[in-house]
């Protein structure tokens, strides 16, 4: 899943951060239910799938919760920061995924 669809209106550095942020609060400000289903319902899922995929891999095995896979989808974002060139999506993603796993880790 991608939350960006670029930034090439990006132009001086003093407003990078500030463009990120904004596009990322954007982004998941939107109404994205339609596209991508209800937000815990989707990481629930991923949660529960990741948990099965790795019970045999990590014993013993702590579950996997929620908010577990959007910091995790944000740490996915970073790795690729570090890869190839710059793509400001990767920032822009990694954002996004922290502030859901704020969102859902504050229903608790």
């Amino acid at each position: 899943m991608s939350f960006s669809s670029g930034m090439s209106g990006i132009k001086t550095k003093s407003k990078i951060k500030e463009n990120i942020l904004q596009h990322a609060k954007d982004l998941v400000s939107s109404d994205r239910e339609s596209t991508h289903g209800d937000v815990r319902e989707n990481h629930e899922q991923i949660a529960e799938f990741w948990n099965i995929f790795l019970d045999n891999k990590l014993k013993p095995m702590i579950a996997i919760t929620c908010d577990d896979v959007a910091v995790m989808m944000a740490l996915l974002k970073i790795s690729r920061s570090t890869q190839g060139k710059f793509n400001v999506d990767d920032y822009i993603d990694a954002a996004a995924y922290m502030a859901i796993a704020g969102e859902l880790k504050d229903e608790y």
